[in-house]
């Protein structure tokens, strides 16, 4: 082993050196000038890529939605004629199922308008949205567990919009966390005047 660090240390091939901090620019220190030139260009980018990741969640979201409101305009339309609700023919009336699919397509908007909102209660609307996939959740399983045969291939219809309330509470989570990060180093940032 000894061997083997003396060969890198002594070695001119860059395939076999140790990595150091040699380099000048690594340990001088940024005056205040450049030190809100970086915060501020870390802020900025910060808020472009929240702006773009709560678009993304946004535009899945009303994707589901529109897929929902066919849906409950089929149901409307021509009764238990989509597959994944005549599954529910005998246990359910047509109203209940519309009824359902409106109170999914008001969870999902929740959680588009705690994704959108800048104040401080975003994250109170995407528990709400959160709360209200539950009591969807619940209500399609007790009918789902009263089919003879328990359907697997509409386990999205209880967890669709609580899923969706997950994942947008945690992106919020974690676009939040970015943000406080970048806030965090604003405060670290320490008075220096190069000369």
């Amino acid at each position: 082993m000894r061997k083997l660090v003396r060969k890198w240390r002594d070695s001119k091939n860059e395939k076999f050196a140790l990595p150091t901090h040699d380099d000048p620019d690594d340990s001088r220190l940024m005056d205040t000038q450049e030190q809100e030139e970086t915060v501020r260009s870390l802020e900025a980018i910060q808020a472009q890529q929240s702006r773009l990741w709560r678009t993304v969640f946004v535009a899945l979201l009303f994707c589901y939605i529109l897929f929902l409101v066919y849906s409950i305009f089929q149901q409307a339309s021509f009764p238990w004629e989509l597959r994944y609700h005549a599954y529910f023919m005998e246990e359910v009336s047509s109203w209940m199922v519309v009824s359902a699919d409106w109170v999914a397509v008001l969870a999902c908007s929740f959680a588009i308008i705690g994704l959108l909102q800048k104040s401080m209660h975003r994250r109170r609307w995407i528990w709400y949205s959160g709360l209200t996939g539950i009591i969807l959740a619940i209500f399609w399983l007790y009918y789902m567990l009263r089919l003879p045969k328990f359907r697997w291939d509409v386990i999205w219809l209880p967890f669709g919009p609580l899923f969706a309330a997950v994942v947008c509470l945690y992106v919020n989570h974690l676009l939040n966390e970015s943000s406080g990060d970048v806030r965090k180093l604003r405060e670290y940032m320490y008075a220096y005047k190069s000369s």
